[in-house]
């Protein structure tokens, strides 16, 4: 009797560790699901702000096509410039775009579409930044995109280029964001976009 109820005691004793093992493992697997949670949640945020990006990328290449005077000047051309600095503004700004004003020129209303288009780059991609310039060199030797610019002769052949902060994917750094200001290889811009000349626009 007493040797039975031992076995029956060992018997129980062995179902417990069961349990406890099969809820280490499941503890285990949660955890992973917990961290492809938030690596999936930090992926669709890059894919949105990437494809901001292009979409605002594209918008300032119509408005330059449609204003070609000015965005084929080689000096004083109020399109080209590295805008890193917050808030993102030109060097000169114009408001004769705006409901009830007129822009007397074709450079006001460049300025108008710099100071409007630069507020929504910043307002919609964190720590934002763009250069427009001249550029036969947008990629490295390797592929890779670069914020250096090789200027061509002319500014036949302009190059959108677009950055901002992208979290970081490193282990332990996940909660710090890094700048597209930032040197190294996470600075690259994250949208490049050139704008050639046609016969009849930009």
């Amino acid at each position: 009797m007493h040797s039975n109820g031992g076995r029956r005691n060992e018997a129980s004793g062995f179902s417990l560790i069961e349990v406890l093992i099969a809820l280490l493992v499941l503890s285990f697997g949660l955890l992973g699901m917990v961290g492809l949670q938030a690596t999936a949640l930090q992926n669709n945020r890059e894919a949105r702000l990437q494809s901001v990006a292009v979409d605002l990328a594209r918008e300032l290449a119509e408005m330059m096509r449609g204003n070609k005077s000015v965005a084929m000047l080689n000096t004083a051309n109020p399109y080209v410039g590295d805008f890193s600095s917050a808030p993102l503004a030109p060097a000169t700004t114009g408001t004769c775009l705006s409901v009830g004003s007129s822009c007397a020129s074709t450079t006001l209303v460049a300025n108008a579409e710099m100071t409007d288009w630069l507020a929504r780059v910043d307002a919609n991609l964190p720590g934002a930044r763009v250069k427009i310039r001249s550029d036969t060199a947008p990629y490295t030797g390797g592929g890779l995109p670069q914020w250096d610019c090789t200027a061509g002769a002319t500014n036949d052949l302009l190059v959108i280029k677009i950055g901002w902060s992208r979290l970081s994917t490193k282990t332990g750094e996940q909660n710090r964001t890094i700048r597209a200001t930032a040197s190294g290889d996470t600075s690259r811009p994250g949208v490049i976009l050139p704008v050639t000349a046609g016969s009849t626009t930009l």
